[in-house]
């Protein structure tokens, strides 16, 4: 399987584990992903979407997650655990330069009460996707799931 798309993956703890999403103005609670360019690793994508999208410009891979398929236009996504040392807030938003200059609104959601409902259904079966690799990975804990089971 050989991924079209990457997706960095940020985890926090605040306490729990959480995990980095945001909500599109027009298309609801979202991961951070993009399109893998010509020349590109889906590690290097990832670190490259995290900052267009999120502002967060010092990041590092810690761990490919494997890839999944979405079952979407095709798409192939490629997870990409990342870690950075900046102190970044509760919340936040970001001005993009593409995607027409959108907002994005970036929180921390909780394994414990992923807003499922406010997501499409592709960002719904990736956050279960990776809820379980996380999971299987000691990344996030039962008990963090407790609420979502």
């Amino acid at each position: 399987m050989s991924p079209n798309k990457a997706c960095p993956v940020i985890l926090s703890s605040f306490p729990g584990t959480h995990i980095l999403l945001f909500r599109h103005p027009t298309a609801g609670v979202q991961l951070v992903k993009g399109t893998i360019e010509s020349g590109e690793t889906p590690a290097q994508t990832a670190l490259r979407e995290l900052s267009e999208e999120s502002g967060i410009g010092t990041a590092s891979l810690v761990s490919d997650m494997g890839c999944w398929d979405a079952e979407h236009l095709d798409q192939i996504w490629s997870f990409q655990l990342c870690f950075t040392q900046e102190n970044l807030p509760q919340q936040w938003n970001h001005l993009t330069l593409d995607d027409h200059g959108h907002s994005f609104s970036f929180f921390w959601a909780p394994f414990d009460n992923l807003p499922y409902a406010d997501c499409h259904p592709v960002f719904r079966r990736a956050l279960r996707f990776l809820t379980a690799k996380l999971t299987a990975k000691g990344y996030v804990l039962a008990h963090d799931q407790s609420r979502n089971t």
